[in-house]
């Protein structure tokens, strides 16, 4: 069976808090391996982060993955934080440097982490975490090319990680690619393909670009045609989930799905792929 786990966002206000539980509620039955719990550009949902993280630890007995940033603090603050997490009992952190609030080039705090390899370095120093790391089969934005971009993600496995999890994109030969180069210089520790359902397809065009992820010309002819066409539901099921059914037939053994706090895609696109035990088929709509 192929294993599974979700990315959910901090709410911002108590409707918010509502639709998160009702997402992770919505998901559990799938029995993830963990629901990760995001941070925002700039560290701006710290607290909520925090605050979020805990309370589903606490209320959901699912294993919770927190997101721990660089931006915007000291090494002593985010240290702080990642101690926090583990008297709650969180020992799965998300390390990344993470991004400026204003979309700019990240400027590391004057008494804080230069990246997001001394971050994992220190995070091992604590120990008794695991670290997941991020990963771009599309390239970060900031690597000067594939091979740089490959190199610091090694670097990062060296440091400590333990996993990593790949910013989404939307050919399977996208990930295979890279799964192999990464395979040729080294790098053993688990690559996890990030899969984002397409909700709203005018929002994923806009994340993609802000995310340096090329979208293939014949994909945005499909959708721009299916959203005019009002079929936009359709296409983004059948499009995630020949992507992860191709994923799988090439040996892929776990997904990470984007959820947006919006199950319900991601729970068709599970039970398209018969992921879904058969007692919670008719919880999905």
């Amino acid at each position: 069976m192929t294993a599974l786990s979700f990315e959910t966002f901090p709410p911002k206000s108590l409707n918010a808090s509502f639709h998160l539980w009702e997402t992770v509620k919505s998901l559990t039955p799938l029995s993830p391996r963990f629901v990760s719990v995001t941070y925002g550009a700039g560290g701006s949902t710290r607290e909520l982060t925090q605050e979020a993280a805990q309370t589903l630890r606490k209320t959901s007995g699912l294993n919770v993955a927190a997101h721990l940033t660089c931006t915007d603090q000291s090494r002593a603050e985010v240290l702080r934080v990642a101690e926090r997490y583990k008297a709650s009992g969180i020992n799965d952190i998300v390390a990344l440097r993470g991004d400026a609030a204003n979309g700019g080039k990240f400027v590391p705090h004057e008494d804080g982490f230069e990246n997001s390899v001394e971050l994992i370095e220190a995070l091992g120093k604590v120990g008794g975490f695991k670290i997941r790391v991020g990963a771009y089969p599309d390239s970060h934005p900031d690597a000067a090319s594939m091979a740089e971009n490959i190199d610091w993600l090694k670097a990062k496995i060296d440091a400590g990680a333990h996993e990593a999890i790949t910013q989404f994109f939307f050919e399977a030969d996208t990930f295979l690619r890279f799964r192999d180069a990464c395979a040729d210089a080294g790098i053993t520790a688990p690559i996890t393909p990030g899969i984002l359902p397409i909700s709203n397809w005018a929002s994923a065009k806009s994340f993609a670009k802000r995310c340096g992820t090329p979208v293939p010309a014949d994909i945005a002819t499909s959708f721009d045609r299916a959203t005019r066409d009002d079929r936009a539901d359709l296409f983004a099921l059948t499009h995630c989930a020949d992507l992860c059914d191709n994923l799988i037939s090439q040996g892929v053994d776990a997904l990470h799905f984007y959820t947006l706090n919006r199950p319900d895609l991601t729970l068709q696109v599970c039970r398209a792929l018969g992921l879904v035990p058969a007692a919670s088929i008719r919880n999905v709509a």
